[in-house]
């Protein structure tokens, strides 16, 4: 039987800041709402049975904070800060209405050529990718045939898989991650296995839950 290291790619729960109309990026005090909250509590629920021998965490507020209530089942485990797995440096794009950024030429080059993107005093993708892709490696030969938790950012579980299933980075926006998901990666002496993409079956209650709060709020009004 082939030993393998089983890696729970999980993204943060929800936070406000989306309703700003601005890109986050790295910045400071973006933390978990209400609703964010609930899912990251659903996500340690569903994870509390699960063999786990370590939780990373990007630094970020919103990601520490999803992977704590991870941990909270597991008291042997603390989540473990790892600047390999934050989030995309937009440089100056960080904090900037997406509106405004939606009229840049390299809006388009972002969405349809992301290997040709460089965000003005940040990132190129081609090294995002390659950034996550190394820490993934270096991580699974650190946990031989353990299974371990990182909790970081859709892009970059977007662009994680997608060097695992082979696409090229151009198309990885074709790959759909919701907050508080989870995907699963095998990663062995040889070829990778992906087992998982985008579950949040533990958000359905929560989503079910949500409509039906909506649903008697509008025959109240």
């Amino acid at each position: 039987m082939l030993t393998m290291t089983t890696i729970l790619l999980i993204r943060h729960a929800v936070n406000d800041y989306v309703k700003t109309g601005k890109l986050a990026g790295r910045l400071a005090g973006v933390h978990l709402n209400d609703e964010g909250v609930a899912q990251a509590e659903a996500l340690g629920r569903r994870l509390a049975d699960a063999p786990l021998n370590c939780i990373y965490s990007s630094p970020m507020e919103r990601t520490m904070e999803t992977a704590a209530a991870i941990a909270k089942h597991h008291p042997q485990l603390n989540a473990r800060a790892r600047e390999e797995i934050t989030e995309v440096d937009y440089g100056d794009w960080q904090d900037k209405a997406i509106g405004e950024l939606q009229r840049r030429k390299m809006w388009g080059v972002v969405q349809e050529y992301p290997s040709r993107a460089v965000f003005p005093n940040g990132e190129t993708m081609r090294a995002v990718q390659t950034r996550i892709v190394n820490a993934i490696e270096a991580l699974a030969r650190r946990h031989p045939e353990q299974m371990i938790a990182l909790v970081f950012h859709a892009d970059l579980i977007k662009m994680a898989l997608a060097h695992y299933l082979g696409m090229h980075l151009d198309v990885f926006q074709r790959i759909v991650i919701s907050p508080a998901s989870i995907s699963t990666l095998h990663l062995g002496h040889s070829r990778p296995f992906i087992v998982g993409v985008n579950d949040i079956a533990h958000l359905l209650q929560l989503q079910t839950a949500k409509h039906e709060n909506e649903t008697a709020a509008a025959r109240s009004t």
